[in-house]
Parts: C-alpha cells; structure tokens; sequence
C-alpha cells in the first residue's frame, strides 16, 4: 500500500502541530495567570524590612500586579547620577589642586609681588565664597570638592608667604604659627558653614603641630616636647568627646591616639634612663598626668575606649609609680618594682571609678605581672632543658654546681630578681587560694555595679518590686519556678537559689537590699566556692552565665600557686648556684612535695575542684623528668634520684583513689623501674645487646603484676608500658642477631603468661605465636641455615596433629588456631629463602606444597589453609615469573603499558557493580569459612 503523503512528510506536519499547540498552551496560560492577578485583592502592606524573596513576587509599589513571566532579564540601570557626579567632581578637583601647586612652584617667579598677591588672593578667597554659594542652591558635593581646593590653596598661602615674606624665619616655627591660624580659620569656617563634612577634620589634622613643632623650634628637652605632645593629645580628647559630627571625631580620635602614645613614650623613655629617683619624678609626672588623662576620657567615652583608657592609664601609673624606685635600685631588681606598682593597682576595685574603666586598669596590673613573669621564663626553661645536655654524657662525674649541670650560657646574674617575681605571685595566688572568698568579697563592688541589684541579686529581667508576675520571676532563664501566689518581687525564683519562693512570699527583699542570693549559687554567693557553688552555666544573668563559678576561680588561684613556687624554688636554685648534689636532692623533694600534693587532692575534692591536684600532678612529671637527668651526671645520683622516684611513684599509685591519677602514678613508676634496669647493665658494662634480657624484668613483673589485679583498670596501662619496655629490649638486641631471638623468646614467654588469662587471651595468645615464630626464624638466619625445613618440619608436623585432634573434638574451631602457626613456621621461612635461591628445585616443592595447601583448605572450607596456601603460592609463582616478566616489559613499546593498564580501568569501571558484588561473595565465603 503506497501513502500519501510519504510517513516521513506526515510525521514532520505532525510534529509541526504539536509545537504549534504546545506554543498556544503557553500563551492561553500566561494570559490566564495575568487575569488571575488582576482580579486578586491588593495584598496588604508588609512590615518594615520584611523583604519577599518568593519567586514571581508583584513589583514594589504595584500590588497584585501579575509576575513577571519565566525567563525576564531586567534592563541594566544606569549609573546613579549621585555617583557620577562624585567621581566628575573629584577629578576636577583633582586637577585643579594639581594647577595650582603647578603654578605656585613653577610659575611662581615669572610674576611680580603684586601679581603673586593678587593671584593668590583671589583664588583662595573665591575657592572660600564658592562653597556658601552653592550650599544655598543644594550643590553640597560641588561645595566639598572646592572646599578640598580652597584647603590645599590655604597651604600653598602658607609656603608662599614664608619664601616671600618671611624667608629668613625659622621653618619649623613658622610651621608651627601657620597650623595655629590654619586650623583656627578651617575651625571658624566649619562652623560658619555646617553642612561641610571636610573643614572640621582638616582643622583637627592642623591642630596636631602648633605645640609640637613650637617645642622643636625652641630647642626644648624631651621632657617639654612629651608635655606638648600630652597637651595635644588631651586636646584631641576633648574633640573626640565634644566634638561636631563623626569625621571630626574620629579623626581627633585616631591623631589623640598617636599624640597620647608618643607623650607616654617619651615619658616611660625618659623615666627607665634616669640616673636616679630624683631624676624620674618629672618624666613619672607627666606619666601620671596622662594616666588622669585617660581616666578622665573614660568617663563618657563608650566601653571599647573606655576599657582601652584605664588600660592606657594603669600601665602609666605603674611606669611613673615603679619608674621612681626602679632607678634607686640596681638594674635586675628594678622589675619588682614595677611589679609591686602593678599588684597595687587591684585597689582601683574599690574607687568610683566606672566599671569599664575598672576593668581595663586591672587589665593594665594583669598584663605588667605578666611581663614580670615572662622574664622569669628564660631562666627556668633552662634549668628544666638544660639537663638534657647531659644524655650526650651520661656518668661523666659530678659537676661543681648547679649550673654547670645545665651547660646554659645565660647571664644568670640578671636574673637574681626572677626567683623573688615567682614567689612574690605564688604567694599571692596561695593565699586568694587558702583565704576564698574574701579576694572575691573585695571585687563585689564591681560585680554590683555589673548586675542589676547588689552583686547580681535581681534575676535577669526581673522588673520592679511589688509588680506582680515581673520578668524573670519564676522564668527558665532564671532559673527558678513561678509559685502561685508569688508576688514577683526581684530575686523570686532566681537561679540556683536552692528551692522556689513560698506561696504567697511577698515582699521579698528589693533591689540593693544585702543578703540576696547571686545567680549561679545556691544559698550562698557566687564566689562562695566549694561544692555548693554552682557553675557559671547554671543560668541566671548573661553576665553570670559568662562568670566561672568561685571554686573554679578558686583551683585556678591554687593550681596557679603550685605551678609558680615550684618554679620559683627552682630557679631559686640555679640563680644561688647551689651544690649539684643539693640541686638535685632539692628538685627530688619537690617532686615529692607536689606528689603529696596530687595525691591528697584527688581524695578530698573539698572546693569542688580538681585543677590543683591535676597541675601538682602534671608539674610532679615534668619535675621527675628533670630531676631524672640532672641526676644523669653521677652514677650513684642516677640509682639515688631513679630509685627515689619510683618508690613516690609506686607509693602515690598505692595511696590515690581509682581513677585515671593512679594510673598514670603507675605507668611512671614502671618507666622508672625500665630505666633503673638499664642503669644496671650499664653498671655491669654490658653490652647494649647483652643488657637487653635484663630490660625484660620490669616486663615480666608488669605481667605478674596484672595477673595480681586482673580486671582493675590500673592494669591495662600498667601492662601496656611494660610491653614498651619489652620493645625497648628488642631494640637493644637487634645488632646482635642471637640475643634478638633470645629477647624474642623470652617476649614470647611473658605474652603466653599474659595470654593464661581470659581476658587477655584473644591478644596476647596471638602475639606469643607470632614472636615464638619469629624467633625462631632469627635464630635460623644467624646460624645461616640454607634448609630451614630440617628445623622448621619438626615442629610443623606436630603443631598440624595436634590441631587435627582440636578440630575432632571441637569442629567450631578456628582453622587459624588449629593450622595457622604450624603452617606458618614452615611455608614462611621456606619462602624468605626461596626467593634468595637461584636454583628452582626449592621454588617448586615450596609451589607444590602450596598448592596442595590451598587446595586442601579449598576443599574443607578452611580459611586459614586457603589464604596461606595462595598467599606463598602467589609470592612463589611472582618470584619465577619476576625475570621474564621483566624481559616482555623491556620488549614491549613503552605506551603498551599505559595503554594496557587504561583498558584494564576501562573494563573494571564498565563492570564496577559487578565487580562490587563478586567481592561481596568472596568476602561471604571466606567468612563463612572456619
């Protein structure tokens, strides 16, 4: 049958049609959306700043209007008038200033003095009129622009009227007349005409040099030209604080920043080089002066400036205060001077003063007794690194003193005052820590005036007294319940108060009233301590939330403490040069002292806390580990020094409750016992292959040891470092090859002793086997034997049988415990000396061998069969074929590799599922195997 018209003609029209109608569709469908919009209610008008960001939202300003359709590209908007107009009016500026320096420099000679005047004079005046005029008409930006070069006009009037006028006065005081009257003119002209932006802070940037560059001029001593550069910086305070718009203020704020540091620069400069103390009261008053000065701006400046401020007059206040002794002392004791002026500053807590400001002076005391202690830093590093020295030199005999012993080259002499800063703060922190909370009492009146209420009694939000139901009463944020009947008064169930107000409580203490309970504590103030306060993330006001609790405070003050004056009798120590003998008796009883410390704080926990038992702890190590090697010097200092330390050890493992403090007390008793072993081989002169076996007693007891506590949690750890020692000895013993299977033995034997124990069975049973096989594999390859299989059959044969009879009597038994170590003592040193024989007789009874294996445990689903057996079988059939593959890859072009090996990915990535699923079942049938 013939078609008319041809099918492929029809399917074309057909299809034609098709997209003629879908094209209908689309239009009767947007025109039905724009009805549908049309005919919708204007929708009512959104809330300020609520932005609709749902696509096809109706246009601002024309509600219901329909969407813009699918696909729209709004047109590109112009450039904004405002923006154009900036960029036109900078440039013209621009090059008017550009003119003009032009003119004043080049042209300038080629005029008489009346031009000159003339030209200058009526540039400058109607750059100065333009302004007024156009800001009447609106024109502000074409005002700034000419006010800019009316600016640059005013300085160019300035450098003219001194090369003509006044060539022989001094530049700098000229300088300094001319910013005066330049900044007194812009400072008028600002103020004439307020809607300048520019005028004001160009008058702030001039006022910077009439004091300073007038000190210059006159020849006046550092000391007058810190006074002026203080006067302007007081000056710039002033605007900052009262001045007119913000580019006035920021300006006066940033040059009265660079004003004030360079006048307390010149001050502390001055104060630090002076001969004597009468020498630095004046550079200490003018410190003090500025000190008042920022105290004084801290009043209203906000809280940035204002914490800023006191931290600018605290560190001025101890420059001049400290400044006056420190020059009456030598020169390595001034530091406690400023020290003792640092620590005075705490007493600011208890002035008038804001709080902000407060905290910045305190910030101020934090940061000089820092620096005090910083100094410090270097001499006990080395007293804590320099023993290390010593390892290079073990037993070289006992140095003369103790600085000897720690080969450092420091000036140990400018270092006399370090041990005094040390103690001076340990001292201080031990007894904030011994006396809490009265340190905490001293500093309530800050904590008053952060909270609402005294010492943060109110709840946060809690509203005035009487008022029924007040904010934060009974609320979860503050941390209580809300009782029926309550009459909301401030402090009605806020958090950590112990309970909830009565029914009916009303008249609960009001605001400011004493004794009102503080957030995050529970019925006693914050800095309470102990295991009643609560901590700082119990609730209650933000301010209390960010708080740590007392106790915290209080462990920070004693670990603190700790941590300082045993770093302090240390150093103490090394500055004195005492005897190396009592240097290291001392760093002994100290360790002591701070193990005493550890263990008595981690069984009383009475401040709730456990940073000091935790820092004694951390020090006690790193006093150990130093006390250990200064004692490296002398033989008899090493025993005495070791075996003190772990007899405290062992001791402090014994006394401390169960938790992670015994532990670590033991594992450091164990590594002191390791090295008191080696000491002795060392002592016996041994060897370091020979002393090995020796290394394994404290293993070896470590095993018994955990056999005696079994499942306590001391034991694992205990036992864990014993076996470091173990691998130290293999470490010992690998130069000589004989001792290495002697150590790997006895390992052996201390892991089977492990392994009679459940609980360890599943590891150590393993790792016995393993080091029994590989001790007998280094033995075989000392003696250079070239047929291992004489030695290593007879052992196979029985180990087989013997797993034969296992798996009759229990056919559930792992064929890697019945058949894996007596396969492995022979198929594996087979193979190490397969792959070194060049003749092919071994290779082939070692293929044949495997092969029977594989396929035995191919049969038998034996796991342990099977994987042996291919593994030696693969590594066999590698090592014959190794040459010739060899040859073919050296025959072959060298893009045949690449080229095969992106096939071979080619492949894999086409059958990737497939290839997923058949690892899947071989991994399903190995398991499955026993």
């Amino acid at each position: 049958m013939e078609h008319v018209p041809p099918p492929a003609e029809e399917l074309a029209r057909l299809d034609r049609e098709l997209a003629e109608l879908d094209a209908r569709r689309a239009q009767l469908l947007t025109r039905r959306a724009w009805l549908l919009a049309a005919l919708r209610p204007p929708a009512p008008t959104a809330a300020p700043g609520w932005n609709p960001s749902a696509w096809g939202a109706p246009a601002a300003g024309r509600p219901g209007a329909p969407a813009q359709p699918w696909g729209y590209v709004p047109p590109k908007q112009p450039s904004a008038p405002r923006s154009a107009q900036n960029v036109l009016l900078t440039l013209g500026g621009l090059l008017l200033t550009i003119a003009a320096i032009a003119f004043t420099l080049v042209s300038w000679g080629s005029m008489g003095i009346g031009g000159r005047s003339a030209v200058l004079a009526l540039v400058t005046v109607g750059a100065l009129a333009a302004p007024a005029v156009l800001l009447r008409r609106g024109l502000t930006a074409t005002a700034e622009a000419l006010a800019a070069l009316a600016l640059v006009l005013t300085l160019l009037d300035a450098y003219a009227v001194h090369a003509v006028a006044a060539p022989d006065t001094d530049g700098l005081g000229f300088t300094a007349v001319a910013a005066g009257v330049l900044a007194a003119l812009w400072t008028a002209y600002g103020l004439a005409l307020g809607k300048l932006h520019l005028p004001l802070p160009a008058a702030v940037v001039l006022a910077q040099w009439p004091l300073l560059f007038g000190a210059w001029a006159a020849g006046a001593p550092a000391l007058v030209v810190g006074w002026a550069l203080l006067a302007t910086a007081v000056l710039d305070g002033a605007i900052a604080l009262w001045g007119k718009g913000t580019g006035t203020r920021v300006t006066a704020c940033v040059g009265g920043s660079v004003m004030a540091f360079s006048a307390l620069m010149v001050g502390l400069t001055l104060s630090v080089t002076a001969s004597g103390p009468l020498g630095a009261l004046a550079p200490g008053a003018l410190l003090l002066t500025g000190a008042a000065a920022a105290l004084a701006g801290a009043w209203r400046a906000p809280r940035g400036f204002a914490r800023a401020g006191g931290v600018v007059a605290g560190l001025a206040v101890v420059a001049a205060v400290g400044g006056v002794p420190a020059a009456a002392v030598p020169e390595d004791w001034g530091v406690l001077a400023y020290l003792s002026a640092g620590l005075a500053l705490t007493a600011v807590v208890r002035t008038g003063l804001p709080r902000n400001a407060v905290l910045g002076v305190l910030v101020a005391s934090a940061a000089v007794v820092a620096g005090a202690l910083a100094g410090a830093l270097p001499g006990l590093a080395a007293v804590l690194l320099g023993p290390v020295t010593l390892l290079s030199d073990v037993w070289a005999g006992s140095p003369e003193g103790f600085r000897a012993a720690l080969g450092s080259t420091l000036p140990w002499t400018g270092l006399a005052a370090a041990p005094v800063v040390l103690a001076v703060s340990a001292g201080l922190l031990g007894s904030a820590y011994r006396w809490w909370p009265s340190p905490a009492r001293i500093a309530a009146p800050l904590i008053a005036r952060e909270e609402p209420g005294p010492a943060g009694a109110a709840a946060y939000g809690a509203g005035p007294a009487g008022s029924a139901g007040a904010p934060g009463a009974g609320t979860p944020e503050a941390g209580g319940a809300a009782v029926p009947g309550a009459g909301g008064e401030p402090g009605a169930g806020t958090a950590g108060t112990g309970g909830t107000p009565a029914p009916g409580a009303s008249g609960a203490e009001a605001p400011g009233a004493p004794g009102a309970a503080a957030p995050g504590a529970s019925g006693g103030p914050w800095y309470a301590g102990g295991r009643a306060g609560a901590p700082w993330y119990a609730g209650g006001a933000p301010a209390a939330r960010r708080r740590p609790s007392g106790a915290a405070l209080r462990g920070a003050a004693g670990a603190g403490a700790a941590v300082l004056g045993w770093g302090a009798l240390l150093l103490a120590g090394a500055v004195l040069n005492v005897p190396y003998a009592v240097a290291v008796a001392g760093e002994t009883v100290l360790v002591a002292g701070l193990l005493a410390l550890a263990v008595r704080g981690a069984g009383s926990g009475r401040d709730g806390s456990a940073a000091v038992p935790v820092t004694a702890l951390v020090v006690a190590l790193a006093g150990a580990v130093s006390a250990g090697l200064l004692s490296l010097a002398s033989e008899g200092a090493s025993y005495a020094v070791f075996g003190a330390l772990t007899a405290l050890l062992a001791g402090a493992s014994v006394r401390a409750g169960a938790g992670v403090e015994r532990a670590v007390f033991a594992v450091a008793a164990t590594v002191g016992g390791t090295v008191l072993t080696g000491f002795a081989g060392r002592s016996l002169e041994l060897a370091p292959h020979e002393a090995a076996p020796l290394v394994l007693l404290v293993p070896a007891l470590t095993v018994l040891f955990g056999a005696r506590l079994r499942r306590n949690p001391v034991a694992l750890p205990v036992e864990l470092t014993g076996a470091l020692g173990a691998l130290v000895a293999v470490g010992l013993a690998v130069p000589d090859a004989p001792f290495l299977a002697l150590v790997l033995a006895l390992c052996g034997v201390l892991a089977a002793g492990a392994a009679v124990r459940p609980e360890r069975r599943p590891v150590a049973g393993y790792l016995a086997a393993a080091l029994f096989v590989l001790a007998t594999w280094v033995r075989l390859a000392a003696s250079e034997v070239s047929f291992p299989e004489a030695y290593t059959l007879p052992v196979t044969v029985p180990a087989l049988v013997v797993g034969f009879l296992r798996r009759r009597k229990d056919p559930e038994a792992s064929s890697w415990t019945a058949y894996g170590p007596g396969l492995a003592a022979t198929l594996l040193p087979s193979l190490a000396v397969a792959w070194t024989d060049p003749d092919w007789q071994r290779p082939l009874l070692l293929g044949v061998a495997a092969l029977a294996v594989t396929l035995l445990g191919a049969r038998h689903r034996l796991q342990a069969l099977l994987l042996l057996g291919g593994a030696v079988l693969a590594l066999d059939g590698l090592h014959e074929l190794a040459p010739y593959v060899v040859q073919v890859a050296g025959a072959l072009p060298r893009w045949l590799p690449p080229a095969l090996a992106g096939l071979l990915l080619l492949v894999v990535g086409a059958t990737y599922e497939q290839r997923l699923r058949d690892a899947r079942r071989l991994k399903d049938a190995l398991g499955r195997m026993r």
